[in-house]
């Protein structure tokens, strides 16, 4: 199975393939007792965020802010129509004052994705 820069770079490389081939072709297969192949799709999406230096936590649970006490992972819509983002958000994330994000409108969500600062891309 591929790790760190060699998936990224192999998941470049790759773009545009159905997502069961990258898979595939980058190790995250395994064989039943049947002789079936089964993709390990969440292993594979694992080592991708942990090559793109997210960390996840050990336990699969909520995480538990610095004061102790668990993020509730909810929010609502303020008075002026403004979403707030804690603190102990962002401070989770180590996203600092001028970091910039796309924001995607799903169905029934809003996904922020991070950008690239626009100054090292023209520099």
């Amino acid at each position: 199975m591929l790790a760190g820069s060699e998936l990224l770079n192999a998941v470049h490389r790759m773009d545009g393939l159905p997502k069961a081939d990258i898979v595939r072709d980058c190790g995250y297969v395994s064989r039943l007792k049947d002789g079936v192949e089964r993709l390990n799709y969440t292993a594979f999406y694992e080592a991708l965020l942990v090559a793109k230096g997210f960390h996840l936590g050990q336990g699969g649970g909520r995480s538990v802010a610095r004061s102790g006490r668990r993020l509730p992972y909810s929010t609502k819509v303020q008075f002026n129509g403004n979403l707030m983002v804690g603190r102990a958000y962002t401070n989770l994330l180590d996203l600092k004052p001028g970091d910039t994000f796309a924001i995607k409108l799903g169905r029934n969500s809003i996904r922020l994705t991070p950008l690239e600062h626009e100054a090292e891309d023209q520099g």
